[in-house]
């Protein structure tokens, strides 16, 4: 029998495995699982074959490779159904498309990274939308940057030490020109993006935290870059903070009230 300390390195080991797996798009293979966890390929075979035998994930003979099964996906639609920041969140987002016309999102922080939990997608015959579930970085588009503001210098400081994909253009990956535009998303409250996720896209984010005052995820509006201009997106900027702060409420966090001199 393992002992709890091995037992909890190979259940943290097969996370990483699975969790793998949502920050890819592909099937993988034996070796690139090994590669991006720094496991042996031993490892990785037996726990991507205690995976396959579960349904999480499926094996693909002709190419070798794995991806994620059926059960997977139920886990994940599971996740979407029973999530509170999903549920608490979906009157703010009925109520931000009414007030913008545009597409509003929450999105929930995971480990080094963010997910898309629910949409209401806009009016416009041309509106933006957004994959739930599918996980994305930090450091590109304003509903995770908004996040990434707001985590601690360490956690930060882990996550602008990995390397930063350019995902378009536009997309922040210089450290120091990244970490300026965080403390300004900070200090304000909100933050925008245009173009640096998904070319031709504009946003407003602002963040959403949990009853212990950390930053949980984020609230944002989203359209075409051609509609979501400076002017517009001024005045979006207050409805997106109050949205995003009566989610907080409804999750138990209660802001430090200063103290009267």
């Amino acid at each position: 029998m393992e002992s709890s300390g091995g037992g909890t390195t190979a259940a943290a080991r097969a996370a990483e495995v699975l969790l793998e797996f949502g920050r890819r798009s592909s099937a993988l293979g034996v070796s690139e699982i090994a590669r991006a966890t720094g496991m042996s390929k031993a490892v990785a075979h037996r726990i991507l074959t205690a995976f396959v035998e579960s349904g999480l994930l499926l094996y693909e003979p002709a190419t070798r490779r794995y991806l994620l099964g059926p059960a997977a996906a139920t886990l994940g639609v599971r996740a979407l159904d029973v999530s509170p920041l999903r549920r608490m969140a979906r009157e703010a987002l009925v109520e931000l498309q009414r007030v913008t016309g545009e597409t509003a999102t929450v999105s929930a922080r995971v480990p080094g990274g963010r997910v898309y939990l629910d949409q209401v997608e806009g009016t416009h015959e041309i509106k933006m939308t957004v994959d739930l579930g599918k996980r994305f970085d930090l450091h590109s588009g304003s509903s995770g940057r908004v996040i990434l503001a707001h985590l601690s210098d360490e956690e930060q400081n882990d996550l602008l030490a990995r390397p930063l994909p350019r995902l378009t253009s536009a997309t922040i990956v210089d450290s120091a020109a990244l970490r300026a535009t965080l403390r300004t998303a900070r200090e304000r409250g909100v933050c925008r993006s245009t173009g640096e996720r998904q070319e031709g896209a504009g946003s407003v984010a602002a963040p959403v935290f949990g009853a212990d005052g950390s930053v949980v995820g984020s609230v944002s509006v989203c359209g075409p870059g051609y509609r979501m201009t400076d002017e517009v997106c001024d005045r979006y900027e207050s409805s997106v903070i109050q949205a995003a702060q009566s989610v907080s409420r409804a999750l138990g966090f209660r802001p430090a009230v200063a103290e009267r001199s």
